[in-house]
């Protein structure tokens, strides 16, 4: 089985065109002595919307690392698949991000769902896990509610590995998603979820949960930070027992998804990745498309313009865009500039407005937010937004390797 390191950082990138950037932070890392893993990823509706093929980001990857000499590990992620989807990623990736959301909530059948709740009466009780304050408190009532909201879904994980592996042998690393359900499990569910994993033989080496607060796209965490330092850090002990009482694989990790800025969480996951010995995956580091608009413009003249028309049309269409990405984006209309405001803007205007800097005045949460979900707009503008981003390589990747390093790279790990 393929192995996944102990840190890695997801990349993602729509337009395919700043890998090297990337990887160029990771560099920077790596003379620091911090020690990543590059994992380029892009999901399938991503994919549909750019009218991109999986093949692209394999291709990106491996230029970057030729172009700048990386002799380390480096995966390529199916983001976000299914069974109805996963075929087209299966030549070009090594990492498949299996999502179950859709499937949380549908119950298994009767017979199934008995079967594992007699299986776990073992955990029933207080159960004492080492470096937990308290023992988790696991009753019949959280057993049977957590068989019927779960085992369905893990066990359509297990089909998707399945899949996988009857297609590519066992050289790929598993995560699994439950992040995008409806309520933050608890750590006695997250126990339950990673037996039901172990159950249907799916060898995770990441596993995604639905922590507390709001992470929302390309702003920071909103939500009490003490409550997610203790469930963060009960998170990490139930992995470790995990690894022990279930046999899974000893690289299993977690996996934050939506992590991209969240400023106030990193000092808090890096104190605890200390505390505990234990690596973490943080799905997708550094919002590399805002940093392109960011860097166009920077750049003045029609990079300036094509960032002014990208916001317009955006303002224009916003139902349109915002509405796949409802539930991870809080945006008030009524707090967005107009479109002939932004017209108006010169460079310096328009990239403090979108910069993630809590410290500018002109820094506009909700502005950034649309432009984060607006990527449509760009595809649409074809060949003129390629070759804008070709013509300003040298100003977009400074941006895009300075956000890595500095904003994500740094805080998560030094």
């Amino acid at each position: 089985m393929k192995r996944i390191e102990k840190y890695s950082l997801g990349m993602g990138d729509r337009f395919a065109h700043q890998g090297r950037a990337q990887l160029q932070a990771v560099v920077q890392a790596q003379k620091r002595g911090i020690q990543i893993t590059p994992v380029w990823n892009k999901s399938n509706r991503e994919h549909l919307i750019v009218k991109s093929e999986p093949a692209s980001v394999r291709a990106e990857a491996d230029a970057a690392v030729s172009s700048l000499g990386w002799s380390g590990p480096y995966h390529v992620d199916a983001d976000h698949i299914n069974l109805g989807n996963v075929d087209r990623f299966i030549a070009a990736s090594d990492f498949y991000t299996i999502d179950v959301a859709d499937y949380t909530g549908k119950p298994a059948e009767e017979t199934e769902i008995a079967k594992f709740v007699e299986e776990a009466q073992k955990y029933k009780g207080r159960l004492f896990i080492s470096g937990l304050a308290a023992p988790l408190e696991i009753d019949s009532s959280l057993l049977e509610g957590a068989a019927r909201k779960f085992l369905w879904a893990m066990q359509e994980a297990g089909r998707i590995y399945r899949h996988i592996e009857a297609l590519k042998g066992d050289d790929f690393i598993a995560e699994v998603s439950v992040d995008e359900t409806d309520t933050p499990q608890t750590p006695a569910e997250l126990l339950l979820i990673l037996a039901m994993l172990a159950r249907e033989k799916v060898p995770c080496q990441t596993i995604a949960p639905k922590f507390t607060g709001r992470f929302n796209k390309g702003v920071d965490y909103v939500g009490d930070l003490a409550r997610f330092e203790k469930e963060f850090d009960e998170d990490l002990c139930v992995v470790r027992y995990a690894v022990q009482e279930f046999g899974l694989p000893e690289t299993l990790k977690l996996s934050v998804h939506s992590g991209s800025d969240k400023f106030s969480l990193y000092p808090i996951i890096h104190r605890l990745l200390e505390k505990q010995g234990a690596g973490v995956h943080v799905k997708t580091a550094g919002t590399t498309w805002l940093e392109e608009v960011i860097g166009l413009a920077e750049s003045g003249g029609e990079g300036l313009r094509i960032a002014q028309e990208i916001y317009v049309t955006a303002h224009g269409r916003f139902d349109e865009l915002v509405k796949p990405y409802a539930t991870v984006v809080d945006i008030d209309p009524a707090r967005l500039p107009s479109g002939s405001e932004v017209k108006g803007w010169d460079s310096a205007r328009y990239c403090a407005a979108l910069r993630h800097d809590l410290s500018a005045p002109e820094y506009n949460s909700h502005f950034r937010q649309l432009l984060h979900v607006s990527f449509k707009v760009a595809a649409e503008m074809g060949d003129r937004y390629i070759e804008a981003l070709e013509k300003h390589e040298a100003i977009i990747a400074r941006n895009v390797t300075a956000n890595l390093f500095d904003r994500h790279i740094l805080p998560l790990f030094q």
